[in-house]
């Protein structure tokens, strides 16, 4: 069983930051793959960005070049760093992990972007 916790959502004007934070009840170099997934008002959820322990991240297209999946080995944590949000950007973001292939979701943080 793993534990997520997510933080840092909130409201953030277009063209602002957010930086989220998943910290994790495993150390986080021994989990298969963490990520975040988001959820917008009647869609469906879909995948952000991900970072496998072996391999390279993966984001969408809709936020290469404005989001920055990272380790936070102190915090023991992933972070979503998100720059010139927009307001289609407007979601629940929601963190997970796979592990020995289980997948573990945190309860959601929620992102709105607006004026």
């Amino acid at each position: 069983q793993v534990h997520l916790v997510e933080s840092g959502g909130g409201l953030v004007q277009p063209g602002g930051s957010l930086r989220l934070s998943c910290a994790a009840s495993k150390n986080i170099f021994e989990l298969a793959a963490m990520g975040w997934y988001r959820q917008a008002p009647g869609e469906q959820r879909e995948l952000v960005a991900t970072l496998p322990r072996l391999r390279n991240s993966v984001y969408a297209d809709s936020v290469k070049g404005r989001f920055t999946i990272s380790r936070d080995s102190a915090k023991n944590a992933v972070d979503l760093q998100m720059n010139s949000l927009k307001p289609e950007d407007t979601a629940v973001y929601y963190c997970y992990c796979r592990n020995y292939g289980k997948e573990y979701w945190g309860e959601g943080t929620l992102v709105t972007v607006s004026s």
